[in-house]
């Protein structure tokens, strides 16, 4: 078994000791795991403040990159979860996500929580996917 970390420069400053994702080769099959993602721009600037729908989309364009910096993509996501501060931005959220992951149908959780790690951010989502090598 093989385990990579996927940092870049790319992706959001982390705020702490985490990794955007890692790679894990196990056999014939790479399993890559997100941390949750929120819309912070490189910098750490919040993008999007308080737009659930344009946080959403911010955020699966980074899962993608982060993906495939594994070599993979969304399509091959098989779990996703999505923490939202507001169970009615529900229908705007999942209108970003049915764009997405049309191929993959991955199979989802959803939960509202009382706030997230940066002011005006009102989505995370992080993704588990498997890619065969």
């Amino acid at each position: 078994m093989q385990k990579r970390k996927i940092n870049s420069d790319q992706f959001a400053k982390r705020l702490g000791a985490y990794s955007h994702g890692y790679s894990i080769d196990v056999g014939d099959a790479a399993f890559i795991f997100t941390t949750g993602q929120i819309a912070l721009d490189n910098a750490g600037n919040v993008v999007h403040p308080d737009d659930p729908a344009k946080q959403a989309e911010y955020i699966y364009e980074t899962l993608n990159r982060i993906l495939k910096e594994a070599g993979s993509s969304l399509d091959d996501v098989v779990k996703t979860t999505v923490y939202v501060t507001d169970m009615n931005d529900f229908p705007k959220i999942s209108a970003v996500r049915n764009r997405y992951f049309t191929n993959a149908e991955p199979v989802s959780t959803l939960v509202e929580v009382k706030k997230l790690v940066k002011e005006g951010c009102v989505v995370e989502i992080e993704v588990v996917a498997v890619k065969g090598r």
